[in-house]
């Protein structure tokens, strides 16, 4: 391996860097940034991140990062790698179980939970082919239609569609740009940039560091890595398969050449080759 830092976009990498306790600072610090509008998160404590139904017969689920603030308050942090038909509905399913696990035993309780929030942090877009719209973060609650007016602000959805986010190490105006920015490069940095000079930063640069993980560490993330390329080739693959299907398409139909690149992303000559 030629980086010198290891790709948080593994599921080795994500947990390394987010799930452990010695590292746990550096989620409290995302997770402030992400949610600058919310009380500041001060201690979190890592739950049990596979959840069993109520019934044998239901679906189970496994969180990447389950855990809870110092009030209660459920986090599910995902990474996604892979775009799922229904992944909206996904990520509304795994909501329910930090809401069930509230509910107490007995008569007296009145029905009070706490906020849950799911953050997912993705590796694609929603929709691909959707053109002029660069917004990358997604916060979405339960509002009231006629007025837009929130409903009920204790049920938080964050998408994070990581391929949006284009800005370079010059146009970094915020904090929260910096993690995206180290989020998506960071298996690229050779060193520390000037603009992530911060200590928290470095904790996590120094955490990063692939020379500094012990031999059982570096075979976990290895065969994490092989688990990315392999998927990726997979999926470019398909991607390649289904671009020529369209061009051919296309082709038969009279459509010129220059429409049909900007359809698919192939080439004009790979297009003339048809």
């Amino acid at each position: 391996m030629s980086e010198r830092f290891i790709n948080p976009f593994t599921d080795f990498g994500f947990k390394k860097l987010f799930g452990e306790e010695s590292n746990k600072e550096l989620l409290i610090d995302f997770l402030n940034e992400l949610l600058q509008d919310k009380q500041h998160i001060t201690e979190i404590t890592y739950l049990k991140n596979e959840q069993m139904p109520n019934s044998p017969l239901d679906r189970r689920a496994i969180f990447d990062l389950y855990c809870q603030n110092d009030r209660g308050e459920k986090f599910i942090v995902e990474l996604q790698k892979v775009k799922q038909e229904y992944f909206k509905d996904r990520s509304i399913y795994y909501a329910t179980f930090p809401i069930q696990e509230q509910a107490v035993t007995g008569s007296d309780w009145n029905f009070k939970l706490e906020a849950v929030y799911t953050i997912s942090i993705m590796d694609f877009v929603f929709n691909r082919y959707q053109e002029g719209n660069n917004k990358f973060k997604h916060h979405i609650q339960l509002i009231d239609t006629e007025t837009q007016e929130v409903f009920y602000d204790k049920l938080t959805f964050i998408y994070l569609e990581m391929p949006k986010f284009n800005k370079t190490a010059d146009e970094l105006e915020t904090r929260f740009d910096k993690w995206m920015y180290l989020l998506k490069n960071l298996s690229r940095f050779h060193e520390v940039p000037p603009a992530l000079q911060e200590r928290i930063f470095k904790k996590l640069f120094d955490a990063a560091e692939i020379v500094k993980l012990n031999p059982q560490d570096q075979q976990a993330y290895r065969e994490s890595l092989k688990h990315v390329w392999d998927f990726n080739n997979v999926v470019n693959t398909a991607v390649k398969e289904n671009s020529v299907e369209i061009a051919l398409n296309l082709k038969a139909q009279g459509v010129d050449s220059a429409t049909i690149a900007k359809a698919t992303g192939l080439s004009a000559e790979e297009i003339e080759a048809l």
